[in-house]
């Protein structure tokens, strides 16, 4: 697997690859996590599979199994997206950005975090 396929589940992408229900494995299972007996009981999270290049996603966000469905759908196009697009697809270039944008606020927060040390240093050494 490429490690490029954990950028899946961002928004706001375009132009991605077409799927065909032909394509798709969907089954209904019992979903995991909190939720106690409205979890254990119903089968409203979705397992979807994309049968040529076998990539599978589970998803159990709603009680919703429309809901559900339609995500999952969501899910598994950017993840075959970026899977046979590589670091050319929207998904991928769109998680570099963020990450880019990320590493920018954190490099920002440390040098005012710096200038006030300085600034506080500069004021011990005045009153002395």
């Amino acid at each position: 697997r490429a490690p490029f396929l954990q950028a899946a589940g961002k928004k706001n992408s375009f132009d991605l690859l077409g799927l065909t229900e032909a394509e798709l494995k969907e089954q209904f299972v019992r979903g995991d996590g909190p939720g106690g007996q409205a979890t254990n009981k119903t089968n409203n999270c979705v397992v979807l599979k994309h049968i040529p290049s076998g990539i599978v996603v589970k998803c159990h966000q709603t009680r919703s199994v429309e809901q559900n469905r339609k995500i999952a759908r969501e899910i598994l196009q950017e993840k075959v997206d970026l899977f046979y697009k590589g670091e050319e697809s929207d998904v991928f270039k769109e998680k570099k950005a963020s990450e880019k944008k990320k590493q920018e606020k954190k490099r920002r927060a440390k040098e005012n975090l710096e200038k006030k040390r300085h600034f506080k240093e500069m004021q011990q050494l005045d009153k002395k």
